[in-house]
């Protein structure tokens, strides 16, 4: 039997509806496979400063160093709009990513057949996409010293913001887009602004440097991100694995998860090293955020969730069979036009609920089975 850990935190607005969507997933899989989860629950965001008066409390994040894989909802929404920039509740998020040194942030943009129409791109450019974009995640413009905002001499105000890398940490993540090649079609296209930033220049002579000593088989491109965000939505299918920094990787992420149709389907994994029992630190978490205007009523689209612990599967607990069969499942309730709201074309008819989206995944899990 294989086992695991998991570290639950459901977070803010929808967060905990859609986890609790994930949560029957999980029970279904332990009930009808092999497989069993230690699974603990917590705080992160608004959620955890309303409990704990920190938007991630030390304690919760020793629990995050020692489990498998943490799966979580999402965070942040307006009631917290005026806490001090310290305690808001996106700095637990970025905390759980810098302290767990999740540096390999994997977005998959992948477009179903049946929602082909939903992009605003012609379907014969999207149908069939299966891109997976590789932003480095814990360092870059976001985490670069110095930053702050400041004053002149004069009283104007100005701001700074450092776009930092060092070689190691453009080759660690390097070294993962190549790795997650080998196992897709083997091709890569790393993407920087090496015509104007000397961060792009190193990025791009080491990521060259890695394919070339440890990954000569990968097909690998340069492009520089401005470009690559062009081509994307130009003609996306000619890519296969993008790997750039953290900045660029934000930009372009949130371009590619439109050709797909919803931000509300898409997941994620961040990952880091491996840890003592030698599984690569990780955090599942879909691309949405916390959409607080629909909280608790039964709207929110469950599936970005579900398919962050479909990858959570397959990257974390070796568990490659059975996220095929829940990434088939989705795909079936799609094809069998299932729908929550935000992928509700006609108007007349009546959206399907969280919960019975859910419904509908375990009767296709259950047929699989």
């Amino acid at each position: 039997m294989k086992t695991g850990s998991l570290l639950i935190l459901p977070g803010d607005g929808i967060g905990p509806e859609v986890m609790d969507e994930v949560c029957r997933i999980i029970d279904w899989f332990e009930s009808k496979r092999d497989i069993q989860f230690d699974k603990s629950f917590d705080l992160v965001g608004g959620a955890a400063f309303d409990q704990y008066k920190t938007p991630l409390s030390d304690d919760t994040l020793a629990k995050a160093n020692e489990v498998d894989a943490i799966l979580l909802g999402a965070v942040g929404g307006p009631k917290y709009d005026k806490l001090d920039f310290s305690l808001k509740p996106e700095r637990g998020l970025l905390k759980l990513r810098k302290e767990l040194d999740l540096y390999s942030n994997l977005r998959p943009a992948q477009c179903f057949d049946a929602l082909s129409e939903y992009s605003s791109l012609k379907s014969e450019i999207v149908s069939g996409l299966d891109i997976m974009i590789v932003r480095e995640l814990s360092s870059g413009s976001y985490f670069g010293e110095p930053r702050g905002i400041k004053n002149k001499e004069n009283g104007e105000r100005y701001a700074i913001n450092t776009t930092y890398y060092s070689e190691n940490e453009i080759r660690r993540v390097a070294r993962s887009a190549f790795e997650i090649a080998a196992k897709r079609t083997g091709k890569v296209c790393s993407m920087e602004k090496a015509n104007v930033m000397e961060v792009g220049v190193l990025w791009r002579e080491v990521v060259q440097d890695i394919r070339d000593k440890e990954f000569p088989q990968i097909e690998l491109t340069h492009m520089y991100a401005d470009a690559g965000a062009m081509q994307l939505v130009r003609w996306p299918k000619q890519f296969d694995v993008i790997v750039t920094d953290n900045l660029f990787g934000d930009l372009l992420s949130d371009c590619a998860a439109m050709l797909t149709g919803s931000l509300g389907m898409l997941p994620s994994a961040s990952l880091g090293n491996k840890n003592a029992n030698g599984k690569l630190k990780a955090m599942y978490e879909p691309v949405h955020g916390s959409a607080p205007d629909i909280s608790g009523k039964g709207l929110a689209n469950p599936i970005a969730c579900i398919l962050s612990f479909s990858m959570a599967l397959r990257y974390t607990f070796d568990c490659k069979r059975e996220a095929d069969i829940l990434d088939k499942s989705v795909e079936k309730v799609l094809r069998n036009g299932i729908r929550t709201a935000d992928l509700l074309q006609k108007k007349n008819k009546k959206p399907a609920s969280t919960s019975e989206v859910c419904d509908e995944i375990i009767r296709e899990l259950e047929l699989a089975n």
